[in-house]
């Protein structure tokens, strides 16, 4: 996507989608999925295509050195006026890059990481190979790569709750949508990102699901109560972890790692 793409988006992205209920539990699930399989602090983050930091931030406050990079300004602005919300400490361990992810490598000057994230991304991508690749690259032997992106096998849940029966029976060999901001999207399966990964060197550990209740109660018109956001949270994240609940998510977490260095 473009920098103006963002730049229009990145009010309703940042003030509207992260302060639902759904926003709560897309940074609370997934930041709990980290936390399984990070390094302890002060383990260094690159987020790739981190927008306003909030799946980065919360590591920069528990003690992670966080790279935030990301191609859009106005994103990026947005996540300066975020980070003044952190504690000073917590400030003083994030930096940001204003690079596209596809360029990442270069942008980094060959830096490595012990985690790399890229959290919602790939969807605005026509293909995820070069991204991927860019990922793989960025993370340190014995690291962490973290990908998160829309599940092309449950791409009829959303038509489908919304009642628009034709969209959901051609969603069914479908991989591209417009997307809840209004901009196209794109997903992909778990297996084919699993054989990216192991091409970029990185090894699949696991994968979870990240939405599913809360996307079928909204699209099927319910509105979520914020007050119940963490209860809601916890049934997702439970969810997230076992089948048949993970497969039917419309977005996946994908969590690899890289072989250690040889001695």
């Amino acid at each position: 996507m473009s920098e103006d793409t963002w730049a229009g988006l990145a009010g309703p992205f940042v003030d509207e989608a992260y302060a639902t209920v759904k926003g709560y539990v897309r940074t609370y699930v997934l930041h709990q999925h980290l936390l399984e399989h990070l390094p302890p602090p002060p383990a260094t983050v690159l987020d790739v295509g981190g927008g306003a930091g909030h799946q980065s931030f919360p590591l920069a406050d528990a003690g992670y050195d966080v790279t935030l990079l990301d191609s859009s300004p106005a994103m990026l602005d947005r996540a300066r006026q975020r980070l003044e919300r952190l504690p000073a400490e917590a400030r003083r361990r994030v930096s940001f890059v204003q690079a596209d992810g596809e360029h990442a490598v270069e942008a980094l000057d060959g830096r490595h990481f012990d985690a790399v994230l890229c959290h919602g991304v790939l969807g605005y991508l026509a293909r995820p190979d070069a991204m991927v690749d860019q990922l793989c690259r960025c993370v340190a032997p014995g690291g962490l790569v973290s990908i998160m992106t829309g599940n092309a096998d449950a791409a009829a849940v959303r038509p489908a709750m919304e009642r628009r029966w034709d969209d959901a029976l051609a969603s069914f060999d479908a991989r591209t949508e417009i997307g809840v901001l209004g901009v196209p999207g794109r997903a992909d399966t778990v297996d084919e990102l699993s054989d990216l990964v192991r091409d970029g060197g990185v090894e699949p550990l696991r994968w979870y699901g990240v939405w599913l209740f809360v996307d079928w109660l909204e699209f099927g018109g319910t509105d979520l109560d914020p007050a119940d956001s963490a209860q809601v949270a916890a049934v997702e994240l439970a969810a997230s972890r076992r089948d048949p609940y993970r497969r039917l998510s419309r977005v996946f977490h994908l969590v690899g790692r890289r072989a250690p260095a040889s001695r």
